[in-house]
C-alpha cells in the first residue's frame, strides 16, 4: 500500500473519531439541557408571567416539583400547590 493511501486512509479515520466523540458530548451539553428548579417561589407573581404556557418540572434529585413560567427576565419557578398557579394554569388550559 501506498504512503499516501495509507495517509489518507489516516486521515479520514481520525476525522470520523473526531466527529463521533463530539457528538456525545453535544448532547450533554449544558445549554440544551433545560434548567432545573432547585426552589419555588410561593408569593403570587401573576404579573410577571409573559405568554400563555407553562411547563411542569417533576420532583427528582435536586431538582423540585415546579411549574415552570416564562417572564421578561427569564423562568420562574412557582410552587403548584399555591393557588394563583392553579388558577394560571387553569386559565392558559382554557385558552
Amino acid at each position: 500500500m501506498s504512503v499516501k493511501i495509507l495517509s489518507i486512509t489516516l486521515l479520514l479515520l481520525s476525522v470520523c473519531v473526531c466527529c463521533h466523540s463530539s457528538e456525545g458530548t453535544r448532547h450533554r451539553h449544558p445549554a440544551r439541557i433545560p434548567p432545573c428548579c432547585p426552589a419555588v417561589t410561593k408569593g403570587n407573581r401573576t404579573a410577571e408571567v409573559v405568554g400563555q404556557t407553562y411547563r411542569e418540572q417533576a420532583a427528582r434529585g435536586r431538582c423540585v416539583k415546579a411549574i415552570i413560567f416564562n417572564t421578561k427576565n427569564g423562568q420562574l419557578c412557582a410552587d403548584p400547590e399555591a393557588q394563583w398557579v392553579k388558577d394560571l394554569t387553569a386559565k392558559m388550559r382554557k385558552e
